[in-house]
């Protein structure tokens, strides 16, 4: 089992990143959000999970203990592997995924990609008594993240603009995106205003 990685960044693609450890190059994917954290050519660390398949072995990183966490509680859901668990989780982060579902706010979780209706019930009906652990104390469920980024519109939109410069995106491209995107959503959270600037500026 590979925990995790330490090692210089070689690559970062929109879904994966490789890090090189004892010369070794070693490919994970990942959340944009997680990625984002990455610079080309600089040592970085990542916790890692190794799923095993009949068609392979896949890497998947994270940049926190508790996304990690949360990976491995989704996929206890009946018929949730882990691409989609990292897809809800480049989303949502922990602690937002973890407040709609003890909440019981399906039809949030209905915005991850490949999660329909009934994957959405199922997710709050088997992890609703599990997630509370993951929920900020000082947010209520029905609004987690919401009330730091309403104080801190400004800082948020860094934290995005930094993690498109380390996928490789241009600050002066970057940049205008990711403001018209607080402005017209000043409570959004990073991790959804990084998802949306990326399907923006993948679109030019």
């Amino acid at each position: 089992m590979i925990d995790s990685l330490n090692g210089e960044v070689l690559s970062i693609g929109l879904d994966h990143a490789v890090i090189e450890c004892a010369g070794v190059g070693y490919r994970f994917l990942a959340t944009p959000l997680t990625l984002g954290r990455l610079t080309r050519g600089e040592q970085s660390r990542v916790m890692t999970t190794m799923v095993v398949k009949d068609d392979g072995v896949t890497l998947y990183g994270f940049g926190d203990p508790e996304a990690r966490e949360m990976f491995h509680k989704l996929q206890t859901v009946s018929g949730l592997g882990p691409k989609l668990a990292l897809a809800a989780l480049s989303v949502f982060d922990a602690g937002e995924l973890s407040a709609h579902i003890a909440s019981g706010d399906a039809k949030s979780i209905q915005t991850v990609p490949g999660v329909g209706k009934k994957m959405a019930e199922r997710i709050v009906l088997e992890l609703k008594d599990k997630v509370d652990a993951f929920i900020p104390a000082a947010d209520a469920p029905a609004a987690a993240g919401a009330a730091p980024t309403r104080n801190g519109a400004s800082l948020v939109s860094e934290q995005v603009v930094e993690a498109l410069l380390g996928l490789g995106f241009q600050e002066r491209s970057a940049r205008p995106v990711v403001d018209a995107l607080v402005e017209a959503e000043p409570a959004e959270s990073a991790s959804a205003l990084l998802r949306s600037a990326l399907s923006q500026l993948g679109k030019k």
